[in-house]
């Protein structure tokens, strides 16, 4: 059944879902953002965004909060993010291990990071940058940044702290 002059639709639960194409173009440029900050991937943010809202999505009955789909959507991308970056990791140990050839600089063979803010980002490592873009980028406090990368604020402050030392120490004083 649709609402007419809500644009919802109310489903047999009697809650309603927004038009999903409209939440989408809501969200979806800051998602890509935050996605490619993460990852540092034009292509693979778009990748997990879309996953992100295909998994949200999918949940929107057990959703206890609709009013909270972007922050349950930011945490969807980090833990997709997370996923990513573990399994990048086991491949790149197995066939490290299986060729005996050390890892290259560059396992992407990606050479378009010109800007020096996004090849300090990159250098960082993905808990370093998740804590630092989600500080910084996202302006999410500290307790928010803790509570979508499920650790403490302590934990939030010390990888944040390390991530802009190391940032300052790649880019110099002045940029960073």
């Amino acid at each position: 059944m649709v609402d007419v002059a809500e644009g919802t639709e109310v489903v047999a639960t009697g809650r309603s879902e927004p038009p999903f194409d409209e939440l989408y173009a809501r969200l979806a440029p800051s998602a890509g953002r935050l996605a490619y900050l993460l990852t540092g991937d034009r292509e693979l943010a778009e990748d997990l965004v879309h996953d992100a809202f295909i998994k949200t999505v999918g949940r929107w009955e057990r959703i206890r909060n609709p009013d909270a789909f972007e922050a349950y959507l930011r945490r969807t991308i980090i833990n997709l993010t997370r996923s990513h970056h573990r399994r990048r990791l086991v491949e790149r140990r197995y066939l490290r291990a299986w060729a005996s050839e050390p890892e290259t600089a560059d396992p992407q063979g990606e050479t378009s990071l010109d800007l020096p803010l996004r090849r300090a980002l990159l250098s960082l490592p993905p808990r370093q940058r998740a804590a630092v873009v989600l500080r910084y980028h996202e302006d999410l406090s500290e307790a928010q940044t803790a509570e979508l990368m499920v650790v403490s604020v302590g934990t939030v402050k010390s990888l944040t702290s390390r991530g802009m030392a190391k940032l300052r120490e790649v880019m110099g004083d002045d940029d960073a």
